[in-house]
């Protein structure tokens, strides 16, 4: 999972700097990378083949902290590929 690991941390910066209060946990995995919000799954790699844009999720977390429904994120950038 080490090359999930950089972008998760960059995520939760991100989410943090927007949302001080929120409450940002991680686990990395092999294969995947998904973003829960209150329960509900928001972002799937394994679903978009990429990983979410940071406006999309900082999109995700507003509605969250709004009271109003979470929508799935379906676009995504292409993971890197290092050679």
């Amino acid at each position: 999972g080490g090359g999930y690991e950089p972008r998760y941390r960059e995520l939760a910066q991100v989410v943090l700097a927007e949302f001080p209060d929120a409450e940002v946990e991680g686990f990395v995995g092999r294969t995947s990378f998904e973003i829960v919000i209150n329960g509900q799954l928001v972002f799937s790699k394994l679903e978009t083949s990429g990983f979410p844009h940071e406006d999309s999720v900082l999109g995700v977390v507003q509605d969250a902290y709004d009271g109003k429904p979470l929508q799935k994120i379906t676009k995504s950038r292409p993971p890197c590929v290092i050679m």
